[in-house]
């Protein structure tokens, strides 16, 4: 199974930036679907943004639209989630995850159903006002 190791946790003021990264064990091939979730202890955890076949389908909620940018480096085996304009309603811990799939709709349906066969530890991501 796939390990994921994310970067540790990142706070900052609102309007500032932040990067986080997800490191995985196995080399990335054209058929990962990689995702990034976040969830607070008041809200379910909700899908944030999503990348298939290296960029060719990606996907954002609407409320990072804008302001994030997910990536990914085949040589480093790791995936990048940019936020910018951060405010305080995007505080939340912040998860990657990883599963292989046929398609860029197979890929947004795991991103719906938050169904990725591997998970990383988790990092908090704390935007003061």
């Amino acid at each position: 199974q796939v390990q994921m190791v994310e970067s540790e946790r990142g706070s900052v003021q609102a309007g500032g930036s932040l990067r986080l990264s997800c490191a995985a064990s196995e080399h990335f091939n054209e058929t990962m679907c990689l995702g990034w979730f976040r969830q607070t202890p008041e809200k379910e955890r909700e899908e944030v943004a999503a990348i298939w076949k290296g960029g060719q389908w990606t996907y954002y909620i609407d409320s990072l639209k804008g302001r994030s940018t997910i990536s990914q480096d085949k040589d480093k085996n790791t995936v990048y989630l940019v936020m910018t304009n951060l405010k305080p309603e995007d505080t939340a811990m912040y998860y990657c995850a990883v599963d292989r799939t046929n398609s860029a709709f197979e890929c947004y349906d795991l991103v719906q159903r938050a169904a990725f066969g591997a998970w990383g530890q988790g990092t908090q991501v704390t935007v003061s006002s």
